[in-house]
């Protein structure tokens, strides 16, 4: 993972503005509401109780100036988690960041292998148990989606890179640190 303090040396020898910084085109989105058409990006809100797990609305909001300085939105910052993933960055962002620092992204099946760090058919890129005696071997989330986190308090949304140990080619966060919602990665 870039961390959010690599990604700001970037951007400041650069001067490169994310997709979620730059202002929407109203030709792009026809018929839409020019109101709404303002840069931001979606951001994840915890509920106040269960919700319906069959519409992700209630937990994921469009958020008009949430960014990668700003993850949650206005009023939010990345001051104390400088050691975390960037986040709210898209793929022509995450292209770009790569050609500065003279690397290509992984295609998907690049991603895959390496990710998998030599095990074949492991349910998991560490094994077959989701918390090997119970330790947590990568950022999930810990209690009932989407509304009880049992993450400790500045883990709830991401942990510092490399937090977790590394696959079996010594990569870390191969499973994750940014949000990546599947039922099978809940623990209760």
């Amino acid at each position: 993972h870039v961390t959010n303090a690599e990604f700001a040396i970037f951007v400041a020898e650069t001067g490169y503005r994310t997709v979620a910084e730059r202002p929407l085109d109203p030709r792009d989105f026809p018929g839409a509401d020019p109101r709404l058409l303002v840069p931001g990006s979606m951001v994840f809100n915890m509920t106040r109780g269960p919700v319906d797990l069959r519409d992700i609305r209630n937990w994921w909001a469009y958020v008009p100036g949430a960014n990668w300085r700003q993850p949650e939105g206005p009023g939010s910052t990345i001051a104390g988690r400088e050691d975390h993933p960037v986040v709210q960055v898209a793929y022509e962002d995450a292209e770009a960041y790569a050609t500065w620092a003279g690397k290509t992204l992984p295609t998907e099946a690049e991603w895959e292998y390496a990710a998998r760090g030599g095990l074949e058919g492991a349910e998991f890129v560490w094994g077959d148990e989701l918390t090997p005696g119970g330790k947590i071997m990568a950022k999930t989330w810990q209690g009932s989606f989407p509304w009880h986190n049992k993450a400790p308090k500045g883990l709830e949304r991401t942990a510092p890179v490399a937090s977790y140990p590394p696959n079996g080619y010594g990569l870390y966060d191969m499973a994750g640190n940014v949000w990546q919602w599947t039922t099978d990665w809940f623990v209760d």
